[in-house]
């Protein structure tokens, strides 16, 4: 049976009004606001007079026939302070357009000529910061946004140019130059840069362009040089000193052949091979201690830099002393010879400048003896033979705020492997990290202040070579200042572990520079803890250490690293050095 409701008349007449009713609410929500006055009107008149006298260059009968009443119309105001900027009363017309942006806070143009009051008296600061106002406003006002990106690109900052030049639809780059010219296969180079005469240059462009050059690694130092051009076109020149071969120079190749000579080593590398991008990199250290034999061979995959390929060697012969670190503290000596080898292969993903991710395998073999007071209830971590692994990684920027020349990096690794013996089998590690990096003036890098938050967690059992180490060593990149990772050159003084958190964080300053080294001086703080579920290692407290480094970079290739570290709670004092590309 069919059911038909009825529709009672007054309760139409009720959803008909109350329609109507949100249709004039929307209305008055909705309203188009004059910016200008209505034509006709006193106030549009009385504008219409002002603009004649202002475009005629009556700026000191404009300034006398408009005085500043609290209720001026937002229109004369501008009048009246763009008058006083001409007749430079900079200060009367700088008090007169932040008056008009108190009284009209949405008008964007206050704010824009704030900032050009700002920029003739070269407060580049303030500039900025009304600008960045008005743009709040009126994000898509192209003259701001040039403006802006004007004064960045004068400070040298050109991914924050970038960025408010591209909302203009600008630069449109006209050619592309290296210098010096490179010798890199030119299909290589072309893929690497994103490029297209007349095209717009995007800030995307610009950071993919950068990360690939750098994967390449073949260049040091990077500068990339817009010029302008009649036309509102820009010429792009990169300056990238090349390697190939031993180096850029002959000096630059034998200084970094010989870096490690300190600590008994020495880095044998070729570049560019065949100009197509492969490196050869190795490093040989015959320290009787610690004996270490490290090659790579690394290039682009079918001439691309956007997916590279490394293939690699590690093979090692390590007396450690751990009786600082195994637990509970042996009074006496605890030692043990290690010996590893390991070859893998990974292939690395540059998609954009903004992350990156890789993907590889790795067979290793390592086999423990010489045994002195290990207890036997640990032997599990000195299982000797041979494992398989498959590794995976990603690098993600989370935060780029190129205003303030601060970044936010992110990269996560993971790991899942077997290794064939027992007791020993399935395991799985993953680890991350925050990365913050800060330089805090406008322009250069006379102070660089970096943070990072690392951790780290192993599954399953693993060997002793497997184990996490927080520590000063020069094979370790999870740096804790005041733990040096050395006893009378034996590794296994700083604490090991299968899971860690690790927070670094230093400021750098440049104390000299010329054109061939730099020198930087500044203060550390690092704290961390390192555990293991076994209880035979690990820390039982959190660790803090303090300190101070210097880094001497040398022909903008290598880096020397001097440091003083004092652990925090024991006040034990330490001195360390290490080299790095």
């Amino acid at each position: 049976m069919e059911s038909h409701a009825q529709l009672d008349p007054s309760g139409c007449a009720a959803v008909g009004r109350l329609v109507f009713l949100l249709f004039l609410l929307l209305i008055l929500l909705f309203r188009p606001v004059a910016v200008f006055p209505q034509s006709g009107s006193p106030d549009a008149d009385r504008v219409s007079q002002i603009k004649k006298m202002y475009d005629a260059g009556g700026w000191s009968d404009v300034v006398r026939a408009v005085p500043e009443p609290d209720n001026e119309n937002a229109d004369l105001q501008m009048y009246r302070a763009l008058s006083l900027a001409k007749l430079e009363r900079w200060e009367e017309s700088r008090q007169t357009f932040e008056s008009g942006a108190a009284r009209h806070p949405h008008d964007s143009r206050f704010f824009v000529e704030l900032g050009g009051i700002a920029y003739r008296q070269s407060n580049l600061s303030l500039s900025k910061r009304e600008l960045r106002r008005a743009l709040n406003i009126q994000p898509q006002d192209d003259y701001a946004n040039r403006f802006v990106a004007s004064i960045y690109f004068l400070e040298g900052n050109l991914e924050a140019a970038l960025k408010y030049w591209n909302r203009a639809g600008q630069p449109k780059l006209n050619d592309l130059t290296f210098a010096p010219q490179p010798r890199l296969n030119p299909l290589v180079l072309d893929r690497a840069v994103r490029f297209s005469p007349g095209s717009e240059w995007r800030r995307e462009h610009f950071l993919s362009s950068r990360a690939r050059l750098d994967a390449l690694g073949l260049y040091s130092s990077l500068f990339f040089e817009l010029k302008a051009r009649p036309g509102d076109t820009f010429d792009l020149t990169i300056h990238a000193p090349e390697k190939n071969g031993w180096g850029s120079t002959k000096l630059e190749g034998a200084l970094s052949l010989l870096r490690g000579l300190p600590y008994l080593t020495v880095y044998p590398e070729f570049y560019n091979l065949g100009k197509n991008g492969l490196n050869w990199r190795s490093l040989v250290r015959w320290d009787d201690q610690k004996r270490r034999l490290f090659s790579e061979l690394a290039a682009p995959l079918a001439r691309s830099p956007a997916i590279r390929y490394r293939i690699y060697f590690d093979g090692r012969n390590e007396n450690w002393d751990i009786a600082n670190t195994l637990m509970p503290s042996m009074p006496l000596l605890s030692a043990l010879k290690l010996k590893k080898a390991a070859a893998g292969a990974e292939i690395e993903f540059i998609p954009s400048g903004r992350w990156q991710w890789n993907t590889g395998v790795e067979y290793s073999y390592r086999t423990f003896s010489n045994f002195v007071f290990i207890p036997a209830q640990s032997a599990s971590f000195f299982t000797s033979g041979s494992s398989l692994a498959l590794r995976a990684g990603a690098e993600r920027a989370l935060i780029r705020f190129p205003e303030r020349r601060f970044t936010l990096n992110s990269a996560a690794s993971g790991e899942f492997g077997t290794f064939f013996e027992d007791p020993l089998g399935k395991y799985g590690r993953v680890e991350g990290s925050l990365m913050g990096h800060w330089f805090p003036k406008a322009r250069g890098d006379d102070y660089e202040l970096q943070v990072s938050v690392k951790g780290g967690e192993t599954f399953g059992m693993v060997p002793f070579d497997e184990l996490f180490t927080i520590g000063f060593e020069r094979d370790n990149d999870l740096f804790l200042r005041g733990h040096p990772g050395l006893y009378n050159g034996q590794k296994g003084n700083a604490p090991l572990g299968r899971n860690f958190i690790l927070v670094n964080s230093q400021i750098d300053k440049i104390a000299y520079h010329n054109g061939l080294f730099a020198v930087r001086v500044g203060p550390l703080l690092d704290t961390g803890r390192i555990y293991d579920p076994s209880g035979y290692f690990g820390t039982r407290n959190w660790l803090w250490d303090t300190g101070v480094q210097t880094k001497i970079r040398v022909l903008e290739s290598f880096e020397f690293v001097l440091g003083y570290g004092k652990d925090l709670r024991t006040g034990n004092n330490s001195f360390f050095t290490k080299v790095s590309r």
